[in-house]
């Protein structure tokens, strides 16, 4: 499903533990590592999909975690031009995403990276806040950026929060 503009629509999954560090998962086979997100389906509403996609990437279900908010709206980013698929139509030029904060409150064994048919990620490990915004491929960094300032509050409410975003992304 893509919109008229050329974005999928999407969420993104921004998981906490008790410590606020973040769920940080690395892709089958490569050193990239990303926030678990995915596409929404057309019969579904972002928080379905945000239930189905973290229990595909991460094995865990609405039980081990806690909705504590989302981005009050889209947040979008392009593709490289490497990554457009000319051939495919409608052209898919980027994602448009809603970003979803979620308190861990499973145990770690709970998370199972392999439960679906093609695993997306290979390994995890929790990190520190801001941490995902210099490390993330760089066409998603200011989606990133955007998602944790609007999220922080959330779970920092006395301002704590864990230091200050990156400067330069």
């Amino acid at each position: 499903m893509i919109d008229r503009d050329g974005y999928r629509p999407n969420v993104g999954i921004i998981l906490s533990n008790g410590d606020g560090r973040l769920f940080w998962a690395r892709r089958v086979g490569q050193d990239a590592w990303q926030f678990p997100q995915g596409g929404i389906r057309a019969d579904e509403t972002p928080e379905q999909a945000l239930f189905r996609e973290l229990a595909e990437e991460t094995g865990l279900r609405e039980c081990h975690v806690e909705v504590v908010g989302c981005t009050r709206g889209w947040l979008r980013y392009r593709l490289p031009e490497r990554y457009l698929r000319r051939r495919c139509a409608p052209l898919c030029i980027g994602q448009k995403q809603v970003w979803y904060l979620l308190r861990f409150l499973g145990r770690e064994c709970d998370v199972c990276l392999d439960r679906s048919e093609r695993p997306e990620f290979d390994g995890w490990r929790w990190v520190d806040y801001w941490y995902p915004v210099e490390q993330v491929v760089p066409f998603k960094r200011r989606v990133y950026r955007r998602a944790l300032q609007e999220l922080a509050p959330l779970l920092f409410p006395d301002g704590a929060r864990r230091g200050a975003p990156p400067a330069h992304v």
